[in-house]
């Protein structure tokens, strides 16, 4: 099955209505294939000021069943009228201001956004009165520092960004409001997590794009920071699919999303240049001190195991696999 269409393949068998916040992002596009393979009306909320692209949902344009609202996390008027409209049985919030290094330079409003914006939508659930299943999308730098390695649901958080705060107030408010109200919401936990459709200004793309130039002959090198650094890595449309498997048990529970394995951005810089025939990729990257954070995340690695356990989800595209695809796209889209 392709990431990169909607021809259904499951065409007809589930009459539900899902509204994704972030729906421009990698996620938001990647999970609105999924749900209308999987016979789900789709919503999407954008924000009309947004200045994301929006090529990720381009291959939507006309279809039947999946519809654009505009709304925003900082205006909780325009999440109720979303409701109303939509009438959702699930709602998938994944909108943010999803960049960690920015959120240093944009620390109240990554606040607002990222952490009261959960807490905007959440009152908007309540109010609109219906049952409607929730997924928060929580984060592995909630995680920072790391206390145990690897993290499952029960390690204690130590968040080491503006971003990463933020993500943990979201996380609480939505257990909050699971345990104060009774509603159905859930928080993945997912770890690192790229594909075709990240935004050139996250490390794995900027990598991914930067080869595609060189290779084009349109560039000498890439810029980076922190070459040590360590992610458990993994296919956003595996992950997207944990997602869904959240909500569909009948009892809430949070879920580490991740592969349990770790590579470094050196590691990153090995496989995209492998794609095309270099193996000392060292003559093509500038160490630049203005992508280094203030406060650094060494390492994270997430133990997957009780997902794998309730609910069967494993990743299933290996590392390689899906940088080969990254590089391949780009590559072809500078072609």
């Amino acid at each position: 099955m392709s990431h990169g269409t909607v021809e259904s393949d499951h065409a007809g068998e589930d009459t539900r209505t899902a509204l994704v916040t972030g729906i421009l992002g990698m996620d938001g596009s990647h999970l609105a294939d999924l749900l209308l393979r999987k016979g789900y009306t789709v919503y999407g909320l954008a924000r009309r000021s947004s200045r994301e692209s929006t090529s990720n949902i381009a291959h939507l344009e006309g279809h039947p069943r999946f519809t654009i609202l505009a709304g925003d996390l900082t205006d909780q008027n325009s999440l109720i009228r979303a409701l109303k409209v939509s009438g959702p049985d699930e709602i998938y919030n994944l909108a943010a201001q999803s960049f960690v290094g920015e959120s240093w330079n944009t620390p109240e409003y990554t606040g607002n956004v990222t952490g009261l914006g959960v807490l905007r939508m959440l009152e908007a659930v309540r109010e609109h009165g219906a049952p409607v299943r929730f997924y928060q999308a929580s984060s592995s730098e909630m995680f920072g520092k790391m206390v145990r390695n690897p993290c499952d649901e029960d390690t204690p958080f130590y968040p080491r960004s503006p971003y990463g705060v933020a993500k943990l107030y979201g996380h609480w408010i939505t257990k909050n409001y699971r345990e104060s109200y009774g509603m159905f919401t859930v928080s993945g936990i997912l770890f690192n997590h790229e594909s075709e459709r990240r935004g050139i200004e996250f490390v794995t793309r900027k990598i991914t794009r930067a080869v595609a130039m060189i290779h084009a002959g349109l560039a000498d090198h890439v810029a980076l920071g922190n070459l040590d650094a360590k992610r458990d890595w993994g296919y956003a449309p595996d992950y997207v699919e944990a997602m869904w498997m959240m909500l569909q048990p009948d009892e809430p529970r949070d879920y580490v999303v991740a592969t349990g394995e770790t590579r470094s951005v050196r590691d990153f810089l090995g496989a995209a240049f492998s794609m095309i025939d270099v193996e000392d990729w060292t003559p093509f990257v500038r160490i630049d001190p203005r992508f280094f954070r203030p406060a650094e995340v060494d390492v994270l690695r997430g133990d997957a195991s009780r997902i794998e356990r309730d609910l069967g989800w494993r990743p299933g595209t290996p590392f390689e696999e899906w940088v080969r695809r990254m590089v391949k796209h780009d590559i072809e889209e500078i072609g």
